[in-house]
């Protein structure tokens, strides 16, 4: 029979394959010549050649310039850090950037023959992940407040505009809801562009309850450029097409069995030319009430 007798000592064979397994690159720094030595990982890690003497100063030529004189500062100062430490700074491989993460033991603990020994590591990967993290904190912290300052401000315009408590509370959650269909559409683009919608999606998404609405489906007909629109002219836009949709299910050719809403677009240059085009409704007459959206300017013949 085997005897299957654990220890609790690895032998250095062991050791080696662990620290291949996890990707550490072995270290040690002299302090009173600067010479540092790394195992095959480490040169590796920081692509340079295993010739010759490697000083401290020589190494730090590859770290990023944004966190050398951090790195060296930190380094010289680690004999007087008791216990163990770690620093984290960017390295230069050629036109990328790499993150790296030294570790050691300070304040000259188990220093042998002016030798101090750690480890580097390769952390490239979560820090892409923390800047991500961090980009999405801030992107979702400014869409937020963006957010925010709208609906004080549709708020504000409402509450200008409604005869009723009952009046704003309808127009207010019309309005808000429609900021969330266009904000649904908004999509992030390949290559770190921004976010975008499809012009046409947004447009045939907001005006799809109005067609409800009406109870007569194919009455609102929209044919635009395929283009996308961005996340802040998106917000503006659905607002535009709300009111408009809002007034011609009131006053205008949604208003009656047989009108129609046909949206067109087409592109001039530099702009896009939006047509919203009502026909068989009532007969159009200058409103008599002002606020939101109904700011208008009579031309009389000369």
């Amino acid at each position: 029979m085997t005897d299957h007798t654990e220890t609790t000592e690895w032998n250095s064979a062991q050791l080696r394959r662990a620290i291949k397994a996890a990707g550490v690159a072995l270290w040690t720094w002299n302090v009173d010549t600067d010479a540092f030595l790394m195992d095959r990982r480490g040169y590796e890690l920081w692509e340079i050649a295993d010739q010759g003497v490697l000083t401290f100063e020589h190494l730090s030529e590859k770290i990023h310039p944004a966190d050398r004189d951090r790195v060296r500062a930190a380094f010289s100062a680690t004999r007087a850090v008791v216990g163990p430490y770690e620093i984290d700074f960017r390295i230069l491989s050629g036109l990328d950037v790499r993150w790296v993460s030294a570790r050691g033991q300070g304040s000259d603990e188990d220093i042998i023959a002016r030798l101090m020994t750690g480890i580097f590591l390769d952390v490239t990967g979560r820090k892409q992940a923390e800047e991500g993290h961090e980009l999405l904190a801030g992107e979702m912290s400014h869409r937020v407040k963006n957010l925010l300052a709208i609906a004080a401000g549709l708020t504000q315009i409402t509450s200008r505009s409604s005869s009723s408590i009952a009046d704003m509370t309808t127009q207010l959650t019309q309005r808000l809801t429609a900021l969330g269909r266009a904000h649904d559409l908004v999509r992030p683009l390949p290559g770190g562009q921004g976010s975008a919608a499809l012009l046409g999606d947004l447009i045939t998404i907001l005006l799809a309850p109005y067609d409800e609405t009406a109870a007569f489906s194919g009455r609102i007909r929209v044919a635009v450029p395929r283009m996308g629109v961005s996340e802040g002219a998106a917000t503006g836009l659905a607002l535009v097409i709300h009111e408009l949709a809002t007034n011609s299910l009131k006053y205008g050719s949604l208003s009656v069995a047989n009108g129609t809403l046909d949206v067109s677009g087409s592109i001039d240059g530099n702009f896009v030319v939006l047509a919203w085009t009502e026909r068989g409704g009532p007969e159009v007459v200058a409103p008599r009430a002002s606020g939101y959206g109904c700011r208008y300017r009579i031309n009389t013949p000369q």
